[in-house]
């Protein structure tokens, strides 16, 4: 299959192509290099991009329900207000990845790695997040109801306004911090109460 040029197929060298608005429902991208690619208003429904190296690319838009992306690297991609909803992610590499206002409501996350990504107003509810990086990751206003963060780690993570009601934070770490060398005072005690209290605070109800 081509499109505005370009084979599309498992493995294709596609860095930096103009794939603006592009029906690619269902295609096997699986491997393919699309780095620095533009995808803006895609539409990628069911598609396989398992493994595809998606670095730098432009997606802000683009319809990917239901699409398969499994240890995909779509670090510090552009998928701000994407349809990710029922996206396989598995694995998928999205440190720096811009998801502010994506839908990714059922989404896979499992052991997905998203240090420091844009999750703001981000649609997460009943996503699986078992063992997710969200280290530093911004969760403004995220809707996190009902999303399985078991084991997920949330270092520094910024969840102001975040809905967390129903969450499963079970073995979640939500704030790390190290006792600094110069302060003797700072107990390891006071740490873990600490960190007992803001985990407390997330499990409560919150009004949706």
């Amino acid at each position: 299959m081509r499109i505005n040029g370009y084979e599309i197929k498992p493995r294709a060298n596609l860095k930096g192509a103009n794939l603006w608005g592009a029906n690619l429902e269902g295609a096997n991208l699986k491997g393919a290099n699309l780095w620095g690619a533009n995808l803006r208003g895609a539409y990628l429904e069911g598609a396989n991009l398992r493994g595809a190296y998606l670095r730098g690319a432009y997606l802000e838009g683009a319809y990917l329900e239901g699409a398969y992306l499994m240890g995909a690297n779509l670090w510090g991609a552009n998928l701000m207000d994407a349809n990710l909803e029922g996206a396989n992610l598995e694995g998928a590499n999205l440190r720096d990845a811009n998801l502010r206002g994506a839908n990714l409501v059922g989404a896979n996350l499992v052991g997905a790695d998203l240090k420091s990504a844009n999750l703001k107003g981000a649609n997460l509810q009943g996503a699986d997040l078992v063992d997710a990086n969200l280290v530093d990751a911004n969760l403004v206003a995220a809707n996190l109801v009902a999303a399985n963060l078991k084991g997920a780690n949330l270092s520094g993570a910024n969840l102001r306004g975040a809905y967390l009601k129903g969450a499963n934070l079970t073995g979640t770490i939500l704030e790390k911090k190290e006792v600094p060398q110069d302060d003797k005072d700072l107990k390891i005690k006071e740490l873990e109460e600490e960190n007992k209290k803001l985990k407390e605070a997330l499990k409560a109800p919150l009004d949706t």
